[in-house]
């Protein structure tokens, strides 16, 4: 019961703090809407799947903590699936802020959806960063 009532709760806290950083990117959409300066809504945008992915993995690493063990950092799964999706999910902001001419900058753009893409990524790399921490 003690397990189901802290994901219970981590679930609850999760939604609460998805719906207000919600409501904050759509505040940030409206103000770009009027002063069509995107560079303030860029970092946030970008940043804030990252910090959902964490989100996602904290309540295991949590229980995770409890255990008394060695830990370690896994960096075979790191290297294979953080940085390039971290890459992915930096993508807009290294465009606008440096300019860059990325590597599959391009074909990502072509995928249809290229915001829908960067944000799973940067989910993707939020958890795997939790998820690399092992004992």
């Amino acid at each position: 019961m003690k397990k189901f009532s802290f994901y219970f709760v981590s679930t609850i806290v999760i939604g609460f703090i998805l719906y207000l950083a919600m409501g904050y990117q759509e505040r940030l959409r409206k103000e770009v809407a009027e002063t069509f300066n995107y560079m303030t809504s860029i970092a946030p945008v970008t940043i804030f799947p990252i910090l959902f992915g964490l989100l996602l993995r904290l309540p295991k690493l949590i229980l995770e903590i409890k255990e008394k063990k060695q830990w370690s950092f896994d960096w075979i799964k790191f290297v294979a699936i953080g940085i390039p999706s971290l890459y992915i999910a930096m993508m807009p902001m290294l465009q606008v802020f440096f300019g860059m001419k990325l590597l599959f900058g391009r074909e990502i753009l072509l995928l249809g959806d290229p915001i829908a893409f960067t944000k799973i990524a940067g989910i993707v790399f939020g958890y795997v960063l939790l998820g690399s921490l092992k004992k």
